[in-house]
């Protein structure tokens, strides 16, 4: 699980390290910080001490003492003023300073807060975009699973830009529906005659569905299989395609050593999106594990709706899943 955004409590978890918002000078402040630190125990505070003030956008490590995670990354992020201060610049800084160190310790697992989203005042939604911007691009080029906590609701934020767009898409899927269902309704009209080809002509969808017979050309072929012709025909490496599917390294290996693997549903529109499929092929490699696009479920609308806008950003996509408490994509064993 390379990604995730899941809700917990950032001191119970049992990770390589969790990350800090710690105060700006070696004292404990407010928030997630308290938290951390009460957990911890006061051997946290005297190793801050013993480091010296953070420059904001660094970080260094610590013990993890009393805590479930192994060692601490402090980072100091930046207070908001305004966002013409350069915040989203230093902010980002934040999470790539505590990523090096994450991966030059060679860690597995590291857990990060919504850092300077409490009482520093970073607006929670470009804070969130800030996040998953610097660890969406980390996961791409090393292996390590990197959890986003969010302790409630309250704590998490989409952007009204990101909102704005996910309702246009589902919208769009409406409207490709509700043309469906007006073909089907005329086909069985008695007076639907000689008008048949030009109304054909006029709701004619883009990436028309395969025929029956393409479809049992290739009937025998298991998930497994279909998954890396995929891969070959797209010219894509292993490596690439599990990294952008979001995928783990071990989970990975499992689904090529096993041509009859079964995956989860969200697995599978995960290497959809990383191989960049349109919608017609999806349905195929869905179909091969057993399942199919259902506007009946919030999941999968969703899921179609980023397709067909060839929005391949699985990391922008389980921004929108998390919030509306979806499964994510790519996630999954």
């Amino acid at each position: 699980m390379p990604f995730e955004i899941i809700r917990n409590d950032i001191t119970r978890m049992a990770v390589d390290a969790i990350v800090n918002s710690a105060h700006v000078t070696p004292d404990v402040g407010g928030g997630v910080d308290a938290a951390i630190h009460l957990a911890a125990g006061p051997e946290l505070l005297e190793a801050y001490r013993k480091h010296g003030p953070l420059i904001r956008g660094t970080a260094f490590l610590s013990p993890g003492f009393g805590l479930p995670a192994k060692h601490v990354i402090h980072t100091l992020g930046p207070v908001w003023e305004g966002g013409t201060h350069g915040e989203s610049k230093v902010l980002r800084s934040c999470y790539e300073s505590c990523l090096r160190i994450a991966e030059d310790a060679k860690f597995e697992s590291v857990a990060f807060p919504l850092i300077s989203a409490g009482v520093f005042g970073f607006p929670r939604e470009e804070a969130l975009t800030v996040a998953v911007a610097a660890i969406g691009a980390f996961v791409l080029k090393v292996d390590m699973t990197v959890y986003l906590v969010v302790y409630d609701r309250d704590s998490y934020a989409l952007s009204e830009r990101l909102v704005a767009k996910v309702e246009s898409y589902v919208t769009d899927v409406e409207i490709r529906r509700s043309i469906r269902e007006l073909w089907i309704r005329c086909e069985d009209a008695p007076h639907f005659h000689d008008e048949r080809i030009s109304t054909r002509n006029q709701l004619r969808m883009p990436h028309p569905p395969r025929s029956l017979k393409d479809l049992a050309k290739q009937l025998d072929e298991t998930f497994s299989e279909a998954l890396f012709r995929l891969i070959d025909a797209r010219g894509k490496t292993d490596v690439e395609v599990y990294k952008k599917a979001n995928i783990d390294k071990k989970h990975f290996a499992k689904i090529r050593a096993d041509r009859r693997y079964q995956p989860k549903k969200p697995t599978v529109f995960a290497f959809a999106f990383a191989l960049e499929l349109n919608v017609d092929e999806t349905k195929d490699l869905l179909l091969r594990a057993g399942f199919a696009i259902s506007h009946s479920f919030a999941f999968d609308v969703l899921c179609e709706s980023y397709l067909r806008h060839r929005n391949y950003n699985i990391f922008e996509l389980n921004q929108v899943l998390f919030d509306l408490d979806l499964p994510l994509v790519g996630t999954f064993g």
